[in-house]
C-alpha cells in the first residue's frame, strides 16, 4: 500500500478535510466539558494537519503522528505551533496525554500496520496507559458495509487537481484503487499516479468488546458533527474508566 505520496496528500488536503473539520471542534468541545483547555493531545495519522491546527488554535498541545512523509510535510506548515513526527500508530510510543485522536478510518488501514487484532489490542492498551484520569480516545472506522453493494466508483475536480477511485469490498477486507492528476508549473501539463489503499474493517461490537477490554467507557456515534456517516462508517468515543 502507498501511504499518501507528494501528489495524493496535496488533493487530500485541498478538497478532502471534512472528517478533520468536524472531528476538531467535537474534540475541543469534549475536553471543554472537562475543563481542559490546555490539554496534551496526541493524533494518530495526523494528515496534513487540518485537526491539529484546530487543536492549537483552541489552546492544546498537539504531537501528530504520520505514516505519510508528505503529509507531514503539509502538516508541519500547516499547523506549526503542533509537533510532528513520521511513524505508524501501530509502533509509536505515546506520551502521557489527555486525549488520544485517529481521524478519517486511520487505524484500519494495512500498509505500515498488518491490520491484525493483536495490533489493536496492543495500541488500545497503550493508550489507555498514557491517558490520564478521564482522558478521551475519539476515532472513526471503516465497518461491514462501507462499500454498499460491494463496489463503487466516483471522481472529483479541484482547481488544479483530479481525481478517480474504485473501490470494492469483499470477506471483511476493503481497497480503494486511486487515480490522481494534479497540475504541474501552473500550465496544461498534469502529473498521474496511482495508489491502492486497503483497509480491515471492524465490526463495531468486536471494537467496543475490545475497548471495554482495555477499561474503557464505549460511546459509538454515526458521525462528528450533526450530520451522520455514510453506512459502515463509525466513530467510536472511548473514556478511560
Amino acid at each position: 500500500m502507498a501511504d499518501y505520496g507528494k501528489d495524493l496528500a496535496y488533493i487530500h488536503d485541498a478538497g478532502f478535510l471534512q472528517l478533520a473539520e468536524e472531528a476538531g471542534p467535537l474534540v475541543v468541545s469534549m475536553l471543554a466539558e472537562r475543563g481542559l483547555e490546555r490539554g496534551h493531545i496526541v493524533e494518530l495519522g495526523s494528515g496534513s494537519g487540518a485537526t491539529a491546527q484546530a487543536l492549537t488554535e483552541a489552546g492544546h498541545r498537539v504531537l501528530g503522528i504520520d505514516a505519510s512523509r508528505a503529509m507531514v510535510e503539509l502538516a508541519r506548515s500547516q499547523a506549526p505551533a503542533a509537533s510532528f513526527r513520521v511513524g505508524s500508530w501501530a509502533e509509536a510510543k505515546l506520551p502521557e496525554c489527555d486525549a488520544v485522536i485517529a481521524i478519517g478510518e486511520v487505524l484500519g488501514y494495512v500498509g505500515s500496520a498488518r491490520g491484525t487484532k493483536a495490533e489493536l489490542v496492543d495500541l488500545f492498551g497503550r493508550v489507555r496507559t498514557a491517558l490520564r484520569p478521564g482522558g478521551l480516545f475519539v476515532f472513526d472506522l471503516a465497518t461491514p458495509g462501507r462499500v454498499p453493494g460491494g463496489e463503487e466508483s466516483a471522481f472529483r475536480v479541484g482547481d488544479d487537481w483530479a481525481i478517480l477511485y474504485a473501490a470494492s469490498e469483499s470477506g471483511g477486507r476493503m481497497q480503494r484503487r486511486i487515480t490522481a492528476f494534479r497540475r504541474i508549473g501552473g500550465g496544461a501539463t498534469y502529473r498521474r499516479s496511482e495508489e491502492i489503499h486497503r483497509l480491515r474493517l471492524w465490526p463495531v461490537r468486536e471494537i467496543d468488546k475490545m475497548l471495554r477490554e482495555a477499561h474503557f467507557r464505549v460511546q459509538v456515534r454515526r458521525g462528528y458533527g450533526k450530520g451522520a456517516f455514510a453506512p459502515g462508517h463509525r466513530v467510536f468515543v472511548a473514556r478511560a474508566a
